[in-house]
């Protein structure tokens, strides 16, 4: 079994030496998603709900490119520039996988990439 590497103009671009996401038999991992726009490629984070929309929108086009979507994540891990945003960020992320939510671990760093205020990657079966 290969893994394979995911790529879409759905999502932003990698921005270093890693694929957007990857598949292995049955499974799929994204790399950690930013609130890049895909097609301006400027990072939409006006607020931390408007960013968390974007980058969970840029971890659903990942996932379907890898044959799966947001209703199959297994796990996801959320990291966040201030901590004081978990309950912003978490009302948003209700709208994606309140019905069925995945495992999840989300904590505060110290700087994203881009100086982005959230990120988000995720871990999906087909």
């Amino acid at each position: 079994m290969n893994k394979n590497l995911l790529a879409t103009d759905n999502a932003p671009k990698a921005i270093g030496p890693y694929s957007q996401g990857t598949a292995f038999g049955e499974l799929v991992f994204t790399s950690g998603q930013l609130p890049l726009n895909p097609e301006t490629g400027k990072l939409e984070q006006d607020s931390i709900e408007q960013a968390t929309h974007r980058t969970i929108k840029n971890v659903q086009a990942v996932l379907i490119a890898g044959g799966s979507d947001l209703s199959k994540v297994l796990k996801a891990t959320v990291y966040l520039k201030d901590l004081n945003d978990f309950a912003a960020m978490n009302q948003v992320y209700a709208e994606y996988f309140g019905k069925n939510p995945p495992a999840r671990t989300c904590f505060q760093v110290v700087k994203l990439p881009l100086d982005a205020i959230v990120e988000i990657e995720a871990v999906a079966h087909k």
